[in-house]
């Protein structure tokens, strides 16, 4: 991978240079394809590390501007196609290349409420880029033109410039709609659901809003302030939130219903459950899930050792099992937290890992190592029931598996002791339970995911809707939106159905 660092200046300086050199009014196709792609500027990877500001600092006005100058404006769009919520993003690119982005963000805002989010933690690189013609073209994916990161800036000019258009919202119809988690897929069904004028109530386990967005993504990919703002947004239109609600013990479903007059509930409760692999050792001293590693980061604030109401556990040597963004997130908060090395263990190679690239070369960066084609056998633990190390078994890559990647399979006398003092195991999450468990007729598949009507998001309860990592299982945030949208649509017929 390339690590080279570049600054912030020298990248504007190259675009701001590029700029002069085009007519931008004549632009050719092949005069297009010729323009080079756009670097983001990072924090340098040695600073970074100790600090938990944002690492990429985002494209210049001169960068944004080349960069959407590079798309064909195809009248098929492909790029559409690609995306879960359908944005124009020919459209909101083209007002972007004008420097309009008052017109580009408002654009996006047509099917997307969450542009300075998804414009951050998306994986682009699988979605919308991913069919992007200008990658076609080039014969590279990662030469597509860089839509995650144009979104993003139009999106942070808009909170910078205090631009942000208020919703408009609709009569009130005297329908009641309730939300069970405050992710991305509750936050989109919230806003669509308010717009038409219904009394909305997001329902949060947590003591802050935003799910994911929140306990999950770290700081330096996703500053908090942000979805603070997203929530600010709606509450300005209306919605009411609910904190340290758990629905299923504060109350359940039917009590919704029955006692709170609510005539409808979407479940956005996401896939918090963490995921174990039932080796020996997992509940040493020592041994975190990535969920409650990252949750005591990110919600808690354990890195402001003087300030945080939970432990900091100090950490010299960390192994971190698994090669999906989580594990990655994972990784370099130990680092921040004062690790002197981290590892990630990791049962392929890196071809396989589900990991986002550029989350990947980041930790790379910032001197995380990686042991590829390993897989944990054993847990061991100190006279005091500390971890102090991990038994490890070496893999080749054998036939094609479900996955549709190469299934690992263990060499036998491999194994080996290596010396790490903490233990997170990322290696995925499934649903919690609780509704499940206190919701008689809610139906859900063997995993525990909520089955719904793919076209509706209607759960096997009338009037119940759910989106979602609580159905999909663990997927991206702009998956979640897309199903939040798609049950709002189907909400809102539903509740024009009773007036009748």
């Amino acid at each position: 991978m390339d690590h080279i660092h570049l600054s912030y200046e020298d990248l504007d300086k190259k675009a701001k240079n590029i700029l002069s050199s085009l007519n931008v009014e004549t632009l050719t196709i092949k005069e297009r394809l010729a323009i080079p792609d756009q670097q983001m500027a990072t924090q340098d990877p040695i600073e970074r590390t100790c600090n938990m500001n944002e690492v990429a600092i985002g494209y210049s006005d001169a960068q944004v501007k080349v960069e959407a100058l590079r798309c064909l404006m195809c009248k098929n769009a492909p790029c559409v196609k690609g995306c879960p919520v359908s944005i124009d993003i020919p459209r909101f690119i083209a007002a972007a290349a004008k420097g309009d982005y008052a017109s580009s963000v408002a654009i996006i805002k047509e099917a997307s409420m969450l542009p300075s989010i998804c414009g951050r933690v998306c994986p682009q690189e699988s979605q919308c880029q991913l069919t992007c013609t200008v990658g076609k073209s080039l014969k590279s994916i990662d030469k597509a033109v860089n839509i995650g990161r144009i979104e993003r800036f139009v999106a942070d000019w808009e909170a910078e410039h205090d631009a942000r258009q208020k919703q408009i919202v609709a009569p009130p119809t005297g329908k009641k709609v309730g939300i069970v988690g405050s992710g991305p897929a509750g936050m989109t069904a919230a806003a669509d659901l308010r717009r038409e004028g219904h009394e909305v109530v997001i329902f949060e386990a947590l003591h802050k809003s935003g799910g994911v967005l929140v306990y999950g993504i770290p700081e330096f990919r996703l500053p908090k302030s942000i979805v603070e703002d997203e929530f600010q947004a709606l509450e300005e239109m209306g919605v009411k939130v609910e904190h340290n609600f758990l629905v299923g013990r504060t109350s359940k479903i039917s009590d919704l219903f029955e006692e709170d007059g609510f005539d409808a509930l979407f479940l956005g409760t996401g896939a918090g459950l963490p995921r174990f692999m039932h080796i020996p050792g997992e509940n040493l001293v020592g041994v975190f899930s990535a969920n409650e590693y990252l949750t005591r980061s990110n919600l808690m604030k354990a890195y402001k050792r003087n300030v945080a109401g939970t432990p900091l556990y100090g950490s010299k040597k960390v192994a971190v099992f698994g090669g999906g963004n989580v594990a990655m997130d994972a990784a370099r908060t130990a680092l921040r937290l004062g690790a002197d090395e981290v590892t990630i263990v990791y049962r392929r190679t890196e071809s396989e890992m589900p990991a986002r690239k550029e989350e990947v070369q980041h930790a790379m960066e910032e001197g995380v190592k990686f042991l590829f084609l390993h897989a944990p056998l054993n847990i061991v633990a100190d006279e005091k029931g500390r971890a102090n190390g991990v038994e490890l078994i070496t893999c080749e890559l054998g036939e094609v598996d479900d996955s549709g990647r190469r299934s690992p399979v263990e060499i036998p006398g491999s194994e080996k002791m290596y010396d790490f003092d903490t233990v997170i195991i990322a290696i995925g999450n499934d649903s919690n339970p609780l509704i499940e468990k206190t919701t008689k007729g809610l139906k859900v598949n063997r995993r525990g995911n909520i089955i719904v009507n793919e076209e509706t998001c209607e759960t096997s309860m009338k009037g119940v809707y759910a989106g979602g990592d609580i159905v999909l299982g663990a997927a991206t945030v702009i998956l979640a939106m897309g199903q939040g949208r798609k049950a709002a649509k189907a909400m809102n017929a539903y509740l024009k159905s009773l007036e009748v």
